[in-house]
């Protein structure tokens, strides 16, 4: 039997539209119990190397199950909470979308979307971020962010030798993912008392702004030794705002995500440790455990941690680290 999977989509920018991707078994007759099924997949944002990588592992997912349709799309920004809103409401009174996976912009914003759906029957997880409250039937696959953000702040400690004057550049108030990082930040600090938080500012994820406030952080302290940033725009602009400055080397930037400028920055020396999560193993999760939810073929499935892994310099090029940083179908990381 042979898979046709089809794929209209905008490949990776800063501004992109969205993406629908069908899978389809081609057998010449007769389906699978249960009929083909629809799955939404909607990341926080099209156009960002993490949700790109989600995406990979969504399609993987869907190319290995029987008469699968995959539809995905998602707002330009992952501050847009009312534009996914009204996504994900319209997917839902499309009629045909019996799963949705999706990562929620704002926790308490998109519960009612999840209440909504599962009222008509919709079958939903979440990967990445979920709600407040959490429906203790919808499995959220995500990084433990707390544990994660801890392991990175003891990263930076280490690097400026226990002590230092440091800033927090966290990107979307609201969202679970930002609240859980800043936490394992503040209790990575708490383990750390010779690290000094002098600043803290919002990127609002958006490149821009996190150099903006980046530039007035450096400005306000010109003896700042570090910098934890929570996501890959907060990341990018932070490290853009140390180069500008001169101060490559000399302030470490400890920050999340592992897109392709932040990894030329890792090699240059302006970023000096990034956390990199799992966005293939979310999205092939997240799509898998929907098909055997809606089909009735596995058991009730709990919140998983997805795993990350601390890169520096130093192990980069490792076969482990390049697996999460290249996923692919045929040689998906662990």
């Amino acid at each position: 039997m042979k898979k046709v999977l089809t794929a209209t989509c905008v490949m990776l920018t800063l501004a992109a539209t969205g993406c629908s991707v069908g899978v389809r078994e081609q057998t010449g007759g007769g389906q699978e119990a249960g009929g083909p099924i629809k799955i939404a997949v909607v990341p926080k944002a099209i156009g960002f190397d993490f949700w790109e990588k989600v995406r990979v592992g969504a399609e993987c997912a869907g190319s290995k199950q029987k008469d699968v349709e995959l539809q995905w799309d998602g707002v330009s920004a992952e501050s847009d909470v009312s534009g996914q809103q009204s996504l994900l409401q319209d997917m839902l009174a499309q009629g045909d979308v019996k799963g949705l996976v999706y990562a929620a912009t704002d926790a308490k914003a998109l519960s009612d979307v999840t209440k909504t759906a599962q009222g008509q029957g919709t079958t939903v997880v979440n990967m990445d971020s979920g709600t407040t409250p959490q429906p203790p039937d919808v499995p959220v696959f995500a990084t433990n962010n707390v544990a994660a953000a801890e392991q990175g702040t003891d990263e930076l400690a280490r690097q400026l030798g226990g002590k230092g004057k440091v800033a927090f550049i966290e990107f979307q108030a609201g969202t679970s993912t930002n609240e859980t990082r800043g936490q394992g930040f503040k209790n990575g600090l708490a383990k750390n008392p010779g690290l000094q938080l002098v600043a803290q500012q919002s990127s609002d994820s958006d490149y821009n702004k996190a150099l903006q406030v980046t530039q007035d952080i450096l400005t306000a302290n010109p003896d700042l030794n570090g910098i934890y940033a929570a996501n890959e725009p907060s990341v990018l602009g932070a490290a853009e705002a140390v180069r500008q400055s001169g101060k490559t080397g000399q302030v470490k930037i400890i920050g999340w995500d592992t897109s392709e400028g932040q990894i030329q920055s890792l090699r240059d020396g302006v970023i000096t440790g990034l956390i990199a999560q799992n966005p293939f193993k979310m999205g092939y999760a997240a799509v898998n455990t929907a098909v055997a939810k809606i089909r009735g073929t596995g058991e009730q499935t709990p919140s998983t941690d997805t795993g990350a892994t601390l890169i520096t310099k130093e192990n980069l090029d490792s076969p482990e680290v390049q697996k999460i940083l290249n996923p692919s179908c045929e040689n998906p990381p662990q």
